[in-house]
């Protein structure tokens, strides 16, 4: 298998934001995410990021978060970097989540900007520095306004890619143009990742250097394939695989993330479609769009899927039950 982003300071392709299974009782399902771990760390995922917004880290207690990272460092055994969300509106807190990460033995952390206090660019600065500055691990800045409504400015992500300890932008404002405005700022090293699915291939396209992920939890090969594709000159065998990413992109974006993909998991025999309240699992309409884009990738690809096309267009026909 092509290595395409081992070490977190090279971070590259597509890594999953991956999702926290839920039992019937309602607690962490450790065998199915040893599963998930182990299956993305197969198809070519270049990392695992755990414990973020699709893993509902708002709902998880401390001794969840620690476990969540432990399995996946376990799973991992060092073939790929294990990169733990530790963000917090609160400083203090954020430290506290980065320490237990460190102690848990992952490789760096992914740090949101601060939500619902809409902090200044000072302040944001202020806070990022002191987060990196309180562990030992690389850091990964996550800007996605849409959650936080207050948003990293251009300026303000270009002085932290100063601070020695942080190594990169989650970018997941869709502006695919903000590449080509940080890149001269921020170095070639500064990983330069997306966040949003929805864009990812145009970001990818314009040079960005890889995207954590949603949509690749449900097909890591099709997404690792693709990445390939366009940066070795097939541009287009990387638009056919596009087309159907975006497709099962669109159906997992229905609805507030990680509902339709838990449910797309559970699809796949991966895992419970369960979440915790305030969330919901998704409605019938999505639930049948889901399986419908899931079946298409598998009559198109099969190779990328882990169940048969009838077993998924059977499920079509009960979705919106």
């Amino acid at each position: 298998m092509l290595a395409i982003g081992r070490h977190v300071s090279k971070l590259s392709g597509y890594a999953p934001a991956l999702p926290t299974p839920f039992d019937a009782e309602g607690n962490i399902d450790g065998a199915a995410f040893e599963r998930l771990c182990d299956r993305q760390i197969a198809e070519g995922a270049t990392a695992l990021v755990v414990a973020g917004t699709t893993g509902e880290a708002p709902t998880l207690s401390p001794v969840e978060h620690r476990t969540l990272v432990r399995i996946a460092v376990t799973v991992s055994c060092g073939r790929v970097p294990v990169i733990a969300g530790a963000g917090s509106n609160c400083t203090a807190h954020a430290i506290e989540l980065g320490r237990d990460a460190e102690d848990a033995g992952a490789d760096a952390t992914l740090s949101v900007v601060p939500y619902y206090n809409k902090p200044t660019q000072a302040g944001l600065d202020a806070h990022f520095r002191a987060i990196a500055g309180a562990t030992g691990l690389p850091m990964i800045l996550y800007d996605v306004p849409s959650r936080t409504v207050t948003g990293l400015a251009d300026d303000t992500v270009a002085r932290l890619a100063g601070v020695p300890r942080i190594i990169g932008l989650k970018d997941a404002t869709g502006d695919v143009m903000r590449l080509a405005r940080l890149r001269p700022r921020v170095g070639p090293a500064f990983r330069l990742l997306t966040g949003d699915d929805a864009t990812a291939p145009a970001f990818l396209a314009q040079g960005g250097d890889g995207c954590i992920s949603v949509t690749s939890n449900a097909i890591p090969g099709l997404c690792r394939t693709m990445y390939l594709q366009r940066r070795e000159g097939h541009t287009a065998r990387a638009r056919r695989l596009a087309a159907l990413h975006d497709q099962l992109t669109v159906a997992l974006f229905r609805e507030t993330n990680p509902a339709p993909l838990k449910y797309a998991l559970s699809l796949l025999g991966l895992m419970s479609a369960k979440v915790r309240l305030p969330l919901v699992e998704p409605a019938a309409t999505t639930r049948r769009e889901i399986a419908v884009a899931l079946a298409g990738i598998e009559d198109c690809c099969p190779d990328y899927m882990i169940v048969g096309a009838h077993w998924l267009k059977e499920k079509v026909g009960v979705a919106a039950e």
